[in-house]
Formats: C-alpha cells, sequence, structure tokens
C-alpha cells in the first residue's frame, strides 16, 4: 500500500502528543520495548527496535504516570528507520475491554488541553 494514501486519509480521532513508555508482545511472543509519542483514543504511535509488518496483531502495554494499560492492537502503517535502529508505526486498538476503553479516554481527556499533533 502506498504511504502516501494512509498518511492523507482522513483520521477519526485526534491524536495528542505523549511520551508513554510501552512493551510490545508480538504473536510469537516477543516483547520488545517501545515508546508511545502519539495516542488517540482508537490508536496510537510507537517506536521500537524491531521492523513490525503491516497487519501484524499484538499486544501493547502502555505505562504513564502510574497508570497502565494492556490493549490488542494492530499495525496499519510503517515507517523506516532511516537506519538509525528505531522503527516507527502506527497501530489501530482492537477489542478494548471496557476499563482499557475508560483509560485511554481518560488519558485522551488530559492531553486534549493540548494542541493535536495532526
Amino acid at each position: 500500500m502506498n504511504n502516501q494514501i494512509v498518511f492523507s486519509a482522513k483520521r477519526i480521532n485526534p491524536r495528542f502528543q505523549i511520551s508513554a513508555d510501552a512493551e510490545t508482545t508480538l504473536p510469537d511472543g516477543t516483547t520488545l520495548t517501545s515508546q508511545v509519542f502519539e495516542l488517540s483514543a482508537g490508536g496510537c504511535y510507537i517506536d521500537t527496535a524491531k521492523f513490525i509488518p503491516t497487519g501484524t496483531r499484538l499486544s501493547l502495554r502502555i505505562s504513564n504516570a502510574g497508570n497502565v494499560c494492556e490493549l490488542p492492537a494492530k499495525v496499519i502503517y510503517t515507517q523506516p528507520g532511516f537506519g538509525i535502529g528505531v522503527y516507527g508505526m502506527g497501530v489501530v486498538f482492537e477489542d478494548m475491554a471496557e476499563e482499557n476503553r475508560h483509560a485511554i479516554e481518560t488519558w485522551v481527556r488530559k492531553l486534549s488541553i493540548e494542541k493535536p499533533s495532526n
């Protein structure tokens, strides 16, 4: 898929800047340290040290200011590491439990006092 198409698509939920630690667990059980840089009610943008292909389903554990949220997610687009060993990707949250939906909505509400990143 052409990345220009993905990036030009209108987002359903506004994204907000955040700096949160995360742990990404791949389908084979591999766990990667990750960083969340943008968050919305429906997904987020993360960086990892390993390329994860578009379409990969994963588990994302986000930690921020003492709050922890575990979410099933799917990679919907990727960005190259540009030779620095960090890969960026957009993920969409899938099948969120009610307590996790509430946690994400609370984070987004707090972040909404700042200007959205998009």
